[in-house]
């Protein structure tokens, strides 16, 4: 099985390292430079248009953006992030091991690199999918990635199983030709909802702390059956038979 999990907003600035593991390159290294001078090159006012976000934000990631251009030491990606995936993935307790096992199974996606493995090194950023730069061909970032990551996770997937795991947002699906991805693999999706009454209810807080959560419990668990996630439960939630179907479990927290 391979797995996508969306990149976060929030990351540290401080340095994380991880013992006993050593880094690796993203394959798209140099187009995320190239990315990032770019960005570097813009005021903070028009960072703070193109990111949608404050001045202070945008102050922050102007100095960020020219770090890239530095020989600046790196962190691994699945350190890297700090979203509420990410808080509940607690990649920083996994072993050597663990990691290792992930670096064959885990992809991360996102706007300014493209696609990661967990051990590659990054520096932090902030990037958003309509962002279009002198760089990215007059497109923006979906329209950008999607010719360069499509046949790299289907290969990816076919090299495995055919099956992926779907944990990231929907977003971050329109980085890739979905259709084909689709049409080409099994995509398991994942799917949890917090039962109010009756009804049931996707609260994107909780969808994302059990995609971080779920993330773990497969790397944990070296998980190469979907079938297997079933076992998988957090904070209330667990599979509920009852629903979905097996390409769509559900896990519903009371």
């Amino acid at each position: 099985m391979q797995i996508i999990l969306a990149s976060a907003k929030i990351m540290h600035d401080q340095l994380k390292s991880m013992p006993n593991v050593s880094m690796t390159t993203p394959r798209f290294q140099n187009e995320a430079a190239a990315f990032a001078r770019d960005m570097a090159s813009y005021p903070i006012e028009t960072i703070a248009e193109m990111l949608g976000c404050s001045q202070a934000i945008a102050t922050q990631n102007k100095l960020r953006f020219m770090h890239h251009l530095e020989d600046a030491a790196t962190m691994p990606a699945i350190l890297a992030y700090h979203g509420q995936a990410y808080k509940h993935l607690k990649a920083e307790t996994l072993t050597a091991e663990h990691l290792n096992f992930s670096q064959q199974h885990l992809w991360i996606m996102s706007f300014l690199y493209g696609i990661l493995r967990p051990l590659d090194g990054i520096l932090p950023y902030r990037m958003e999918g309509n962002v279009e730069l002198p760089s990215g061909e007059s497109k923006n970032m979906f329209g950008f990635w999607k010719s360069h990551l499509t046949d790299v996770l289907i290969n990816s997937i076919k090299a495995d199983d055919g099956v992926l795991i779907h944990l990231a947002t929907e977003e971050f699906q329109h980085l890739l030709d979905w259709q084909r991805v689709n049409r080409e693999v099994r995509i398991v999706q994942p799917l949890f909802y917090v039962k109010k009454g009756n009804a049931l209810k996707m609260q994107a807080v909780w969808a994302k702390t059990c995609r971080g959560a779920m993330t773990r419990f497969i790397i944990e668990n070296r998980i190469n059956d979907p079938s297997l996630l079933q076992a998988f439960s957090y904070e209330g939630f667990h599979f509920d038979p009852c629903l979905g179907d097996e390409n769509h479990p559900h896990f519903v927290k009371q």
